[in-house]
């Protein structure tokens, strides 16, 4: 995983004991899965904004006809 760096955070106990049930791990794993999906948070919208803006040149009927 590389380097580590150890922080004091001070959070709301339900909030951790919600994330900790919804995660199903331990306070630092469910602190890092939060760390992770905020990090991933842009990478998600930059593919939102391609919705509908990419062409894959995919023929749907022909994809279908293929299946059979």
């Amino acid at each position: 995983m590389g380097s580590t760096q150890k922080v004091t955070i001070e959070v709301p106990a339900d909030l951790l004991r919600r994330a900790r049930r919804s995660t199903g791990e331990g306070i630092t794993a469910t602190v890092r899965r939060g760390l992770e999906l905020v990090a991933a948070r842009n990478a998600y919208e930059e593919l939102r904004k391609l919705r509908g803006k990419v062409d894959l040149g995919l023929d749907l009927e022909e994809l279908r006809r293929d299946r059979r």
